[in-house]
């Protein structure tokens, strides 16, 4: 009669840690295929890439971006002054700090890549003129 019990406390407790690996290895599969989804999508482990730019425009209370023309002094000062406001020290929420931070890195992405963007134009515009040394100009190869 013991063994009897002890088979079926062996049987059901290798059940139960089978269960358990089997759910752990379908959570590391799908975990493994969200990384890969936001690795293809540009975002990284740490980066604003789930937040649209109206998005971070409301929450830190900025007109929306019209080809990059957003005045960054403007948006440094509300999220300094957004980011204070919700210090976890001071009572404030973590969540909507680390939101308020999203919402600048955002901004500044999108200003970012207008920029480079005029600056593309404006070399194809003015052609290309590479940068002399003193050297070159003075005829030493």
């Amino acid at each position: 009669m013991a063994h009897r019990i002890i088979t079926q406390v062996v049987f059901t407790g290798a059940r139960i840690v089978g269960r358990a690996v089997a759910e752990s290895y379908r959570q590391a599969a799908a975990t493994q295929k969200y990384a890969a989804s936001t690795q293809k999508g540009g975002g990284g482990g740490f980066t604003s890439s789930n937040i649209t730019m109206e998005e971070a425009c409301q929450i830190l209370n900025v007109g929306p971006s019209k080809m990059g023309q957003i005045d960054i002094e403007f948006v440094t000062e509300r999220f300094k002054r957004l980011f204070d406001l919700n210090d976890p020290k001071k009572g404030g929420s973590f969540y909507l700090q680390s939101k308020i931070l999203r919402a600048r890195e955002r901004i500044e992405r999108e200003v970012r890549g207008y920029q480079q963007m005029a600056e593309r134009e404006q070399e194809l515009q003015d052609g290309f003129k590479p940068k002399w040394t003193k050297e070159k100009d003075q005829g030493k190869p």
